[in-house]
Parts: structure tokens; sequence; C-alpha cells
């Protein structure tokens, strides 16, 4: 089964675990490795013949045009990660619509191809800010993959399907896909562990997150979707002062990630999101459709997704 291979192209000095010790107003001092660090995952990809959607930060795509052109040429599919790297629920509609605009445009302009695709800075699209949707849609946008249907400190949405669904809103239906858990059952209830990628898939070992992807694709009959920053897998980029926690998050493992990563794509198929959205909704007869009037009642977090009646 395709599953879809993400890169969120940000730089080691823009995560959110930073925000609070870098300024955005010192983005420009700080020595730039998302370009040599990019290319390195597009020889890696070229390796597995793995193609894949690129999340790209419009700040990104300004001083770097020519990567992104680059990608672009070897086969891969832009997405737009906004702007800024700013959490949508913490600048508010207004601003978050200039973000996003911004993004698309200039990746547009930029890339000459049409953006599609989006996924909000550290999945900033939660209850808290559902509107995110409404204004993906009079964007222009076709597909999401903001969601991660886990509790965190940060993000999450713990009680949203776990696979692709489409959102309606205003009248309006955009595919979203979640990032991948794997149900644990407890006493207590059912745990979703994270195994999407990033810094889970530097924490855990390799074997259980494609033991997850192979239980998705071939129990749960679904794709699962993997995601890294370019930052992953440079464990010699400089090192930001801040408390351990941020520290634990950023620099755990990072020696680990590109072993990680090859294990993955010698083991299971690949391919951009778009691609398998369409590939996903040609293939299933159930596709769920969620109102997102009322932040998903009425759905089963332990269904898959599923709507119950």
């Amino acid at each position: 089964m395709l599953n879809a291979l993400t890169v969120d192209v940000e730089d080691y000095f823009q995560v959110n675990a930073f925000k609070h010790h870098v300024t955005r107003e010192s983005w420009e001092s700080y020595p730039l490795r998302v370009n040599d660090n990019t290319r390195r995952l597009l020889d890696i990809f070229d390796e597995y013949q793995a193609r894949a959607t690129f999340f790209i930060l419009g700040w990104v795509a300004e001083r770097l045009p020519s990567l992104v052109r680059e990608i672009v040429a070897r086969g891969h599919e832009i997405g737009s990660h906004g702007y800024g790297h700013e959490l949508l629920f913490e600048i508010g509609i207004e601003k978050a619509r200039q973000d996003i605009r911004r993004g698309r445009l200039v990746l547009e302009d930029v890339a000459g191809v049409p953006i599609r695709g989006y996924r909000a800075p550290s999945y900033s699209i939660t209850e808290r800010s559902l509107w995110g949707f409404d204004i993906l849609a009079e964007e222009g946008f076709s597909f999401d993959s903001s969601i991660f249907p886990i509790v965190h400190d940060v993000y999450g949405m713990p009680n949203a399907p776990r696979f692709p669904f489409s959102v309606h809103r205003q009248g309006r239906v955009l595919q979203e896909f979640p990032l991948s858990t794997l149900p644990i059952r407890f006493p207590n209830g059912i745990y979703r562990l994270p195994i999407a990628g990033g810094g889970y898939l530097r924490l855990l070992p390799v074997s259980l997150i494609g033991h997850g992807i192979k239980r998705i694709n071939g129990v749960e009959n679904e794709p699962a979707v993997l995601y890294l920053h370019p930052w992953e897998i440079d464990p010699r980029q400089p090192r930001i002062h801040a408390p351990w926690r941020s520290r634990f998050r950023h620099y755990h493992n990072l020696n680990k990630m590109e072993a990680k990563l090859r294990y993955l794509l010698g083991r299971f198929e690949f391919g951009p999101m778009d691609l398998v959205l369409k590939a996903h909704w040609s293939a299933t007869s159930r596709v769920p459709t969620i109102a997102v009037g009322s932040p998903f009642l009425g759905i089963d977090p332990s269904s898959g997704g599923a709507l119950t009646r």
C-alpha cells in the first residue's frame, strides 16, 4: 500500500520548542542549514525511489527559491507550511489568514505550480482553531494534514478520526489526512501511540514504528503518513540554550534519525500526499465525512474515524 511521505521544511532555529529563546527578529542572524539538509533528503529519497510532499515555509522559500524549484524538478509535491511558523490558535483568525495566504503566494510564485496542500505549524489546527478549515477552503487548498489525533501539551485532537476524512465546513469540502497513530488498549481505555515520525520516530524503536505502519496497511487497510524535518538528520547543528524539555524534544537521537528513515523507506512504499489521498478515495467504500460545527461530536475514537449514529 502507498503511504504518504512528508517533510516540514523549516530550519532548526524556527521550531516551536525554541520560540521563547529565539526571537523571530533574530532569524536572519542564524546560519541556514535547511538548504543542505533538504538536499540530503532529496538524495536519500532518490536512492529508495520515494516521492514526498514537502510542506515549505514561505520564509524559507523566499530565501532559497532554487531549493524549492529543485524539489519540484526532482518529482516531489510542494505544500505550504504557512509563512512564518506561527501557531494558528495563538495568532488568531486574521493573522492566520494573512500567514496562510502569504505562504501560498510565495510558494506558487517561486515554484510555478499550484499549491493544493497545507500543514499548520506544530499541527496547530485544533478545537481552538477549527476556523482554520474555513481559511484553507477559502484560499483554494484541497487537502490538509494538520490534525494529530493524540493528547499533547501543545497540539492534538484526541477524538478526531485516525484516517483520511472529508471536512465539511460552511458548504466547502476539504480532505484531511491525520497524522498516524497506533491504538493500544489499556484497562482504563485506548491510548493512541503517535507513530507518524518526527520526534516520535527519534524516541521510539524503529521496529515499533514499522509494526504500526504494517498494522495500519494490513489489518486496518488504510494508508499511513510519515513526517520529518530536514534538521532531524543534522546531528551537528548548532545548540540553542533552552530548558531541558525543549532540548530533549529537539536534539534527542538526531544521530539515529537517518538510519531509522532508511529502515522505513526500505520496507514500505511511499508517495506524495495528494497521490495517496487520490488512491485512497478511489479504493475505499467508506469515506468518513465530518461536519465540523460541533468539534468531532459523535465520533468513537476507537473506531478509526467511523461516524457513530
